[in-house]
């Protein structure tokens, strides 16, 4: 039997605005990335997340992005390491204190959004994030693409990484996301969405944009929980797996 951790963004609500299904996305998730308030969140939301999260015995991460409240943290930042550095450790640190008032452990941190895709491709970046993660507390987890810099920095930190795929995206060549500014980013068919993903984890490969089989590995899927139809895929997702005997587990 194959083991996976299913993953979702959740926490985006900001002030008077709901963004996302999260209670109804907990039933069947393994894994919650809470936002920290520099792209989507706020405290209030983080810690009512952290409670849910909590309650339904889903593992919790901290989601930190770039502060780009207005682009929702997906524009590219001008940022050194030492930005990446501060802007992480900042915001793990915001979302720790309410893990720890809730007496739930913090699992995992993953990066979103620019900062994420920045730092899959940028050596510096992914080593500072990596420092960061590592200087709050040494046994959180790294998630990152698949193949990326945020994989083997993290290695190199001495941090355990569990390496992502993503259920509704495309691949380049490379190993990279097709970013969301082109047309063909998003994998709107449900059942190729499915199929995609169970390659992942059975064979280790998925199709890029030109036809051809690259290599990936598959620790943690990503599934967006703040589209129309997040709630109902969530659930098709996680019985196709089940169906197919993989195990939806957290990563730890």
């Amino acid at each position: 039997m194959y083991r996976v951790d299913l993953n979702s963004d959740l926490g985006e609500s900001f002030g008077a605005y709901t963004i996302g299904n999260d209670q109804d996305v907990l039933q069947y998730v393994s894994s919650a990335n809470i936002a920290c308030g520099f792209h989507a969140g706020d405290p209030n939301v983080m810690q009512k997340t952290v409670a849910l999260a909590a309650a339904k015995g889903v593992a919790i991460g901290a989601h930190p992005g770039v502060p780009d409240l207005m682009g929702f943290g997906r524009r590219k930042m001008a940022i050194t390491p030492q930005d990446a550095y501060a802007m992480v450790m900042y915001q793990v640190g915001a979302l720790q204190a309410f893990t720890t008032a809730a007496h739930v452990p913090l699992q995992h941190v993953k990066p979103h959004g620019a900062l994420y895709n920045m730092a899959a491709k940028d050596k510096a970046l992914a080593a500072a994030i990596a420092k960061a993660v590592c200087d709050v507390n040494p046994k959180l987890i790294l998630y990152g693409l698949a193949g990326s810099y945020l994989i083997t920095e993290g290695n190199k930190a001495g941090l355990t990484t569990a390496s992502e795929v993503f259920a509704d995206r495309t691949y380049q060549p490379d190993g990279s996301l097709t970013p969301r500014s082109q047309a063909d980013a998003m994998v709107t068919n449900e059942e190729k969405a499915i199929s995609r993903v169970l390659r992942m984890i059975q064979e280790g490969v998925v199709t890029a944009q030109n036809g051809q089989d690259i290599p990936v590995k598959a620790d943690t899927i990503c599934i967006h929980g703040d589209g129309a139809k997040a709630l109902a895929f969530a659930h098709r997702i996680k019985t196709a797996l089940e169906t197919h005997d993989v195990a939806v587990r957290s990563f730890q």
